[in-house]
């Protein structure tokens, strides 16, 4: 009767996605509204799919176990930078620039905002590349808290394989029919479900304890500095809340979501949206994993799934459809930014392919990606050798990849008319060469006894660690801050920069720069040209804007 359930609930999920898809084909028939679904994505949908395009199933079993067991209660502060610094930052920083610029611009994905933004065909294919190749290992960490889940719940009675084909075939058929949108509506209910769940989750769990007072009584016998405000590792925290924070403004899938904004209005509401989307969904899962060491006795990804299994048989179904729903949420918006990447900036480089091939080109690679990540993922799990087996050092090597190549050029590209196309490039070679010394380093030195002569320690305090992704991903990120101002100043400019940015002058009444608009209403310009002193011939070209 229990596997029953848990697979009644699945379906029921499964079913209603593609639906989903099905649905919104008719608004995924071009090119443009595949991916950017016409840049008119309303805030709940923009909000909910930043958010769960964030959080997946990495989040809830690989981080929230790992880093809870690490940190103890103190860990919630990775999901309040996540709220804050993740969401509410990055909407109020990245949001209204990227959507001015982008549409400025004609761009539909990071690797052609470099190329039209820095007047650089090389950049566009780099940046390409980092893309494809490191977003995959962030697939592959995807797929294993997955795998972590099942084994706990199912008790193995489903083979992994199967699991691993139902998520890449439905996952793979709501993208490829609706596109865009169908990615955005399902992620707004992909999103709701784990509203709901993460919340039951942290209630029921902590009840197994008694309650929340009994369970940090609990915990305080395993040590004091597991209840502490800042935990046994501030140093090592520090690390773990900027790159889990910081790290996803470089991410091409996370700003993605800006490009789509319809308004001015939009950019407000989404961000309160996402900044409390993040809270209750980063903050339940890293406050619940806090207490991981009541549940086990050992450090493991599987203490959160471990958790879940305790609990009555409809709150596990509940806790199964939320991973599978921060998961598919996830791989949607991975397949999506890989597909239109590949298509738009490796096989339309001059901009001349008919949009019947874009469509086929898109969705072709929509399930060339899967493939993959499918595949790599089965390795992982029944390969002779597991050689990243670690949630979270799989995630760190994709996120320090990606956001520590692209995060220094994206966020001045948008603010620094001076940037330059060389501290671009620097910033994209740092950011592979670090994440590629990260990933040889931690392999050969795994069982090695040579392991703690790569790692600085203060006073019990690890300080850095050349071998650990979380430290090597924020150190990418903070030289790609630094390494594109201090080239662009040795290195020229490229020209119609001044041209450029003037896009974010163009008067709405109020400046682009202030407010995202389209039309102002008739009586509004009406009363505007009443208006004594008022240069009527000026408001009479002045653009037509609705939020004034």
């Amino acid at each position: 009767m229990d596997l029953f359930i848990k697979i009644l609930f699945i379906v029921i999920f499964f079913v209603a996605t593609i639906f989903i898809g099905f649905y919104c084909r008719k608004r995924a028939t071009t090119s443009s509204d595949f991916v950017l679904g016409g840049r008119s994505v309303g805030p709940w949908l923009s909000a909910f799919a930043y958010g769960t395009s964030y959080f997946s199933a990495v989040v809830f079993i690989g981080y929230a176990g790992s880093f809870g067991w690490a940190f103890g209660v103190s860990a919630l502060w990775i999901g309040i930078g996540n709220a804050v610094i993740g969401s509410w930052l990055a909407w109020a920083l990245l949001g209204r620039k990227t959507r001015i610029l982008t549409q400025h611009l004609n761009s539909s994905t990071m690797p052609d905002f470099f190329a039209k933004r820095y007047k650089s065909q090389g950049l566009r294919i780099l940046a390409s590349f980092i893309i494809f190749i490191f977003l995959v290992p962030y697939t592959a960490a995807l797929y294993n808290g997955l795998s972590y889940l099942f084994d706990v719940t199912f008790s193995s009675s489903v083979p992994y394989w199967v699991w691993i084909l139902i998520i890449s075939v439905a996952t793979g058929a709501y993208v490829i029919i609706g596109g865009l949108m169908s990615t955005a509506i399902n992620s707004f209910i992909q999103g709701i479900i784990m509203l709901v769940g993460i919340s039951l989750v942290v209630i029921f769990a902590l009840r197994l304890n008694g309650g929340f007072m009994p369970s940090f009584e609990k915990l305080s016998a395993h040590g004091w500095e597991y209840t502490s405000l800042f935990g046994p590792d501030p140093i090592h925290l520090l690390f773990v809340v900027l790159l889990t924070s910081l790290g996803c403004w470089g991410l091409p899938q996370m700003v993605g979501k800006f490009y789509s904004i319809k308004n001015e209005n939009q950019i407000r509401k989404g961000s309160v949206i996402s900044t409390l989307f993040a809270i209750v969904v980063a903050g339940g899962c890293y406050f619940l994993g806090g207490f991981g060491r009541i549940f086990a006795d050992t450090k493991s990804a599987t203490i959160i799934p471990e958790m879940v299994s305790r609990l009555n048989v409809v709150i596990v179904a509940i806790v199964i459809v939320l991973v599978l729903a921060a998961s598919m949420s996830t791989l949607s918006g991975l397949v999506h930014t890989s597909a239109a990447t590949v298509t738009f900036d490796l096989f339309d480089l001059n901009k001349k392919m008919k949009e019947k091939d874009k469509m086929i080109f898109l969705r072709s690679f929509v399930v060339v990606f899967i493939v993959i990540s499918a595949l790599l993922a089965l390795f992982q799990n029944y390969g002779p050798k597991k050689y990243t087996q670690d949630i979270a050092s799989l995630m760190g090597i994709s996120w320090g990849a990606i956001s520590g190549s692209f995060i220094g050029p994206f966020f001045y590209g948008l603010y620094w008319k001076k940037t330059t196309k060389a501290s671009v490039a620097a910033s994209f070679i740092s950011g592979i060469v670090l994440a590629i010394v990260c990933l040889v380093l931690s392999l050969v030195l795994a069982d090695s006894s040579y392991r703690d002569n790569v790692k600085l320690v203060y006073k019990g305090y690890l300080l850095f660690d050349l071998a650990d992704s979380i430290y090597m991903g924020v150190l990418a990120m903070v030289i790609s801050f630094i390494i594109v101002p201090v080239v662009s100043k040795f290195t020229k400019a490229p020209e119609g920069v001044d041209e450029m940015f003037k896009c974010y002058d163009q008067k709405v009444v109020v400046t682009s720069d202030v407010a995202l608009t389209d039309n102002i209403l008739k009586e509004e310009k009406e009363n505007i040209i009443n208006t004594p002193d008022v240069d009527v011939e000026e408001v009479e070209k002045t653009p037509n804007t609705e939020n004034v």
